[in-house]
């Protein structure tokens, strides 16, 4: 008996040996227990749930759950979803070239943009155009939720290059609407990362950049030596609205206009595996064009790493508002069952040494929030002459230009399809202008969108009335609104809804958005990136600082005084 005794407390002490081995690693201990009580709460759930669960929606809940807790870049993507995650980085699919999306009017999905060149517009296929068959099959909603719809819509379009099929839409006419069939042939589509290129004054060259696909520095290349050979002497570099892409095709832009071998961003994270340095690997073209680049809110990842770059070098003066912020760098690691995770693996880090990552996900409020970086936490850093530039919080112009306010009435207008359907309508009645520069929206214009929006009884709703309303709540239940009752009444007054008013106050605003989906139509992605440049604040101050020599190299000098500190 006391032998047996003697081996279970033996055993007893070894079990708790391991235990506290195992303890002493105790990450390891924590995911392998957490592991295995996940494992245990689904299986009891399967078995004892009163109702039958859906074992795919439960889990992929679960893991986005989980990836809710790092940033909104590190991504699941299951295997009927890899295709699309693909499409993100090369740009390229089967297809027929079109934009589309859910149109509410209807419950079907819309032809938003054909793709100049490719198979949807040249046959025949127009924006406006609502979906009603893919190749002899009828594209219902169902019980889909719309994005479901479309997802479902673009699965039945796309497929291989060279196989054809028939695409039956709905074209609304002026007067009635008429069903259409086009016999379509897919092939390889691959996204312009370059929409438009030209000469924007007598030797300035403009070239719009819209993404950072696969082979986007060829695109950009070619189009920025076709220019010079046109006689630019300066150049702008449109990354307005760009939100990013390859990381190796920033720099091989930047390698364009900085010597061979210039180290451009590294990279540093957890692992080894994630700490790079990414150089300039062929010779430049032109070390000495005096270059601009237009930045927004919009402009994140490799825009920032191309406009920052070149800033830290001292190489380009930036015009624009701030950028977004992303300083993370993500890679894709496989998963069983043909399954891809998107994950953020390290910051970048631009010439100066400055990361400019806006938001540290790693500090979340207790409500699942984060905040910017404030101004007063970032830090100083040097550009390659000793110009001041900071790190957290995006790229910061050498010439800002205020952001033009986006009027929440166009919000609703856009949402609603009024814009939209007033496009469609005005391509009933009008020709194709020659050219871009020869459109202008006319008042007689106006007005018939204005009549559109009233015959749709639109309503829109208004933050300051929210505000007021809110307010008045607030003042009522700490006891001032005795007190503030006239004035309460002069701000209602005030602020009444007033559509004619607003589509008035409005009207440059409206009228641009209006031009720019009129001019998609007749010229595409090309058009509207020209339309945009009709009265752009950003462009002109570019073109200023370009035709003033001393400005220019004001900006990219350090003043005598800095230099003797």
């Amino acid at each position: 008996m006391n032998t047996k005794r003697t081996l279970i407390a033996a055993f007893a002490v070894l079990v708790g040996l391991g235990l506290l081995s195992f303890k002493g690693d105790d990450r390891n201990f924590k995911i392998a227990k957490n592991l295995d009580l996940f494992n245990s709460i689904f299986k009891e759930l399967d078995m004892f749930y009163v109702d039958t669960i859906d074992v795919e929606k439960m889990i992929q809940n679960g893991v986005n759950g989980m990836l809710a807790l790092t940033d909104p870049y590190t991504e699941y993507y299951p295997e009927e979803e890899v295709s699309s995650l693909k499409e993100m980085i090369t740009g390229k699919y089967g297809g027929i070239g079109a934009a589309i999306r859910y149109y509410e009017a209807n419950d079907r999905i819309v032809v938003v943009e054909p793709t100049e060149g490719m198979p949807a517009a040249e046959a025949g296929v127009k924006a406006g155009d609502i979906i009603l068959e893919v190749g002899g099959k009828e594209m219902l909603r169902g019980d889909l939720k719309p994005q479901e719809f479309s997802s479902k819509v673009s699965d039945a379009l796309r497929g291989e290059p060279g196989t054809s099929f028939v695409l039956k839409v709905l074209r609304p006419m002026q007067n009635d609407s008429t069903e259409m069939e086009f016999k379509i042939t897919r092939k390889s589509i691959r996204t312009n990362p370059v929409p438009y290129y030209g000469m924007v004054r007598d030797s300035i060259g403009y070239i719009a950049l819209q993404g950072f696909t696969d082979n986007c520095s060829k695109d950009f290349k070619k189009s920025f030596i076709e220019l010079k050979q046109k006689g630019a002497k300066s150049l702008i570099i449109d990354l307005r609205d760009n939100g990013g892409g390859s990381l190796s095709e920033a720099v091989d832009i930047v390698g364009l206009f900085v010597p061979k071998g210039q180290e451009v961003v590294y990279t540093k994270g957890k692992i080894k595996q994630a700490e790079n340095s990414f150089k300039t690997r062929f010779e430049p073209v032109d070390t000495e064009i005096p270059l601009v680049v237009l930045v927004n809110g919009a402009s994140a990842s490799a825009s920032e790493i191309l406009s920052g770059s070149l800033q830290d070098l001292d190489r380009a003066v930036i015009v624009g508002s701030r950028t977004y912020g992303k300083g993370l760098v993500q890679t894709t690691r496989p998963l069983p069952y043909n399954g891809t995770l998107k994950v953020t693996t390290s910051k970048y880090y631009i010439p100066s040494g400055r990361c400019i990552q806006a938001i540290d996900y790693s500090k979340k409020n207790a409500d699942g929030s984060v905040a910017r970086t404030p101004d007063s936490l970032t830090n100083v850093f040097h550009t390659a002459i000793g110009r001041e530039v900071r790190d957290g919080g995006g790229i910061r112009p050498d010439i800002e230009v205020k952001a033009p306010k986006f009027p929440n009435i166009i919000f609703y207008l856009m949402n609603e399809d009024i814009i939209f359907d007033y496009a469609t309508q005005y391509c009933w009645t009008h020709q194709a202008p020659a050219s871009v520069a020869d459109f202008k929206l006319t008042d007689d214009d106006y007005e018939a969108f204005k009549t559109l929006v009233k015959s749709r009884g639109f309503t829109y709703d208004r933050q300051s009335e929210k505000m007021l309303k809110s307010l008045k709540e607030m003042a009522e239940f700490e006891g001032y609104m005795d007190g503030a009752k006239e004035e309460f009444a002069a701000l209602e007054k005030k602020l009444n809804h007033n559509l004619d008013r607003d589509l008035e106050t409005f009207k440059k605003q409206i009228s641009e958005y209006l031009s720019q989906e009129i001019i998609t139509r007749y010229f595409y992605q090309r058009g509207a990136a020209m339309e945009r440049l009709k009265d752009d604040a950003d462009l002109e101050n570019a073109v200023k600082v370009l035709q003033n020599k001393a400005e220019y190299s004001k900006i990219l000098s350090v003043a005598e005084e800095t230099k003797s500190k």
